[in-house]
This record gives C-alpha cells, structure tokens and sequence, in this order.
C-alpha cells in the first residue's frame, strides 16, 4: 500500500454511490485507490496530473483473478495525501490529482476542465511536507 485514501465517512444513498466500471484482469489495485477514467466505462489506477477523477476503489482487485469490474466510491469524505512541493491548500479549496494517490491544488491556471477535480479540501495542507487531509469528494 501506497498513500491510498481512506474512508472518514461515506455519503448518499448508497453509502458512497458506488459505481461499477470495468478495469483489465492484469494488475491490482489497492483498496482506496484514487481511479481515473481511462476509457468507455473503463478505469485504472490514477498515477499524474490532468487525468479525470472516477472514484475511490471500493475494494482489492488482485491480478489475474479473473474480475473485470470494480467499485467506485463517489461521495464522502476520504483522508488523502497531498504532493510534497505542492502549492499550499486552505479548506474549501478544490484538490486535483497528481500522482499515485496523491493530490495538489486544483487552480484554474492547472485543471483543463472539471473532470479533474477530485473534490475540495476540508483542512488546509503545507507546500513544504506531505500531508493527509480530509477531502469531500462528490458534494462540490
């Protein structure tokens, strides 16, 4: 495990709005894995800056097991990690990706568009070290 999200609180009805998308059969993905959108109604792991927000990986998916769907949560709260050198945040702001489960400063100068926004932070976040804060995702 690598700086996956964690559940604070999951929101709507259902808890977090799951949403099934398919993902490759190779490859795992770790529970609380930040998701983009890699295709139709496909998803992979989101590993840098300008790739769209799917969701939060609702569980395991192990390599080879043979499954070619996987969980999405899309509304609650999760604690992620912000980028080392990143600009800081203060709450209310919105959060993009940036890497391998990790976030930064959604400005306008740095989102192409909305999609990439992962949600808005609920707790302020230091450009100097790494820290884990609080987002809202789904409810901006």
């Amino acid at each position: 495990m690598a700086d996956e999200a964690a559940i604070v609180e999951l929101l709507g009805q259902p808890k977090g709005c799951p949403i099934r998308y398919t993902v490759a059969n190779t490859g795992a993905i770790p529970k609380g894995s930040i998701m983009q959108i890699s295709g139709d109604r496909t998803i992979t792991k989101a590993d840098t800056d300008g790739q769209f927000f799917a969701g939060i990986a609702v569980a395991d998916k192990v390599t080879n097991d043979g499954s070619v769907t996987l969980g999405v949560w899309t509304k609650g709260i999760f604690d992620l990690r912000t980028e080392v050198g990143s600009p800081a945040i203060v709450e209310g702001e919105r959060v993009k990706i940036s890497g391998a489960n990790l976030i930064v400063l959604a400005d306008d100068d740095s989102i192409a568009n909305a999609q990439e926004v992962v949600g808005v932070a609920l707790q302020p976040a230091s450009s100097a070290t790494p820290t884990t804060i609080a987002v809202a995702i789904g409810i901006y």
